[in-house]
């Protein structure tokens, strides 16, 4: 008789189109249990009607900034008897084409900080009781959080606000792999909204990263700041 493996679980926001989705495709490939949200319902409908071929998803539409949105995720953790991975993948840019600092509107700024930075604290500390030990919390993050882009200061400073912020979680709870993940640039909305008036058709997919972040979720990794398309690619996962 075969030993089956024991249910894994995975908590993505953001995943109702881009890497949020790739990643919940892979996952549900591999038998993992989903948690899904998004701002758009239409579009987290089309997605959990998609991966619930596959698996168990609870797809609850709203905004991570939101206290009582993140309440609801974390009763949807505990009905399914908690968490071994939460991706924190859901961002906001801000204004588009980006603006340079002396010039960006501070309100604006600190909605960028509330979703990019506050909420993903937010969202762990909401569900600390229902990660798992050992349990993966994969923030993710971008190369314009290291690198001094021109017109990339409110959301490439938001991204390094939330790198630091998962470095000292990982040093707080070693009972955690914490990971910031840099996917690269992307064929995405964001990407284009980003770079309004060019063709980023050159862009690699989002699904081009998932194997990286695959080998963080259901390898032995390490805490830490990871290229997601710089690790191995041939992990298979892990169930």
């Amino acid at each position: 008789m075969t030993e089956q493996s024991p249910q894994r679980t995975a908590l993505i926001t953001g995943a109702s189109r881009g890497l949020g989705l790739a990643l919940a495709r892979a996952l549900a490939d591999g038998g993992w249990t989903l948690i899904i949200d998004a701002r758009g319902e239409d579009a987290l409908e089309s997605a959990r009607a998609e991966l619930s071929e596959q698996t168990r998803v609870v797809a609850i539409a709203g905004d991570v900034s939101d206290p009582t949105h993140r309440a609801a995720l974390a009763d949807a953790a505990r009905e399914v008897g908690g968490l071994d991975a939460l991706v924190n993948n859901a961002s906001i840019l801000g204004p588009s084409p980006q603006p340079d600092l002396l010039g960006y509107p501070l309100d604006v700024l600190e909605e960028v900080y509330r979703t990019n930075t506050l909420s993903p604290l937010a969202l762990v500390q909401a569900l600390r009781d229902e990660l798992k030990q050992d349990a993966r919390v994969v923030n993710v993050t971008s190369d314009a959080a290291v690198e001094p882009y021109e017109g990339w200061g409110g959301y490439g400073s938001s991204k390094a606000a939330l790198e630091q912020l998962s470095n000292i979680l990982a040093a707080e709870n070693p009972n955690l792999r914490v990971y910031s993940v840099d996917p690269g640039d992307m064929r995405t909305r964001m990407q284009q909204e980003a770079f309004p008036d060019e063709d980023i058709s050159d862009r690699p997919l989002p699904e081009e990263s998932v194997p990286g972040f695959l080998e963080l979720i259901t390898g032995d990794l390490p805490s830490g700041r990871y290229e997601a398309r710089a690790l191995a690619t041939s992990t298979p996962i892990r169930n």
